[in-house]
């Protein structure tokens, strides 16, 4: 006998670290709103909805953004109010199901299968929760149900702000077909161009192309695409989901062509990413080192060691080599940024040596 349907949800937070500075600064509501700073070189971390209507999105640059909305209202990020509102509404999943898996701070899985609370059904479910957020942190939430999380998290910007969709089992191939290709989860900006130069621009177009097409275009994309165009999504939610990397970037807010600054840069970058693995006991075999030009063309540097990187000093001579490898500049250096991943648990531990 077949399995009966999982019953997932996707929670998503209304424009989260925006609509906390709105509920905390009365004077902010009502008002075009971003997370970040209006310096030349800022980026928005978040736009409140009002903000959205002008067409400021998060990851904007700010002076993009200016450009858009003039009289844009810029705060602060405060993360650790972020974190600590994140910790509440975690709390109201762990009412209604122990499998939680989360994404970032504002957005989660949740399968209610086993329907812990007794609700009676994911649809109510979804509407408990999202009323509960509302009253204990006075901020709205999105959600979308269905039979798998591919579907949910499409599901979850249908109705949004403060809204809910269903996909029940048996539309999901309905629903993906009338979705633009660049809504579909998991395809980029790079990735939607090249489907639009094959004339895939919905997931109709995406579910008459066949698996060897797929494959042939999108290499071990190909399968996923190929599934989600039909509604199928197999994977459970997770809550022990590891975290597969860990990076850190900085924007100058001039360029950068001295390459004394540009590698004592990357050495913070590695120092701070370091602080964290050590934090979390988790150390990994690959350095990244990105590079983003004033032209804003990027570059990418990756080498991998036998082992785990085990100290702050390998990490930071590794990314000040990768670094290296894009000397001599021609362009002045926008950003930069440091990764660690493919992570292997903690590094041999070293015998002290003693004397003799």
């Amino acid at each position: 006998m077949e399995s009966p349907p999982r019953k997932i949800i996707h929670i998503d937070m209304d424009a989260f670290y925006a609509s906390v500075e709105q509920r905390d600064d009365p004077s902010l509501r009502g008002k075009p709103v971003v997370v970040g700073s209006p310096a030349a070189r800022g980026v928005i971390a978040a736009a409140s909805y009002e903000a959205r209507k002008f067409g400021v999105r998060s990851a904007m640059p700010s002076s993009t953004a200016l450009r858009k909305c003039p009289q844009l209202v810029f705060v602060p990020h405060r993360f650790e109010v972020y974190r600590a509102v994140s910790r509440q509404i975690h709390g109201i999943f762990a009412d209604y199901t122990d499998l939680i898996e989360p994404l970032s701070l504002d957005e989660a899985y949740l399968d209610v299968s086993a329907d812990l609370a007794s609700v009676g059904s994911a649809t109510e479910t979804a509407r408990l929760i999202r009323q509960r957020i509302a009253a204990e942190t006075g901020l709205t939430a999105s959600a979308g149900i269905s039979y798998n999380k591919f579907l949910a998290k499409m599901a979850s910007d249908q109705n949004k702000p403060n809204g809910q969709f269903l996909v029940a089992p048996g539309k999901g191939q309905a629903f993906v077909a009338t979705l633009p290709i660049g809504r579909f989860y998991g395809v980029g900006q790079v990735t939607e161009d090249k489907m639009k130069r094959l004339k895939i621009e919905t997931g109709e177009d995406l579910h008459r192309q066949s698996l060897e097409y797929l494959v042939h275009h999108f290499g071990r994309s190909g399968p996923w695409f190929y599934d989600i165009a039909r509604g199928i999504d197999d994977r459970p939610v997770n809550p022990d989901r590891e975290r597969k990397s860990s990076g850190s970037e900085t924007t100058f807010e001039t360029d950068l062509l001295d390459t004394a600054r540009i590698e004592a840069e990357v050495a913070a970058l590695a120092d701070k990413v370091f602080a964290w693995c050590g934090k979390a006991q988790a150390f990994g075999r690959t350095a990244t080192v990105k590079i983003k030009y004033a032209d804003f063309e990027q570059a990418t540097r990756r080498r991998s060691l036998p082992s785990a990187i085990s100290d702050a000093a390998t990490l930071r001579g590794l990314a000040q080599d990768l670094v290296r490898s894009v000397y001599p500049l021609r362009r002045g250096v926008r950003l930069l940024g440091v990764t660690v991943s493919n992570f292997a648990g903690a590094p041999p531990a070293v015998q002290a040596v003693l004397p003799v």
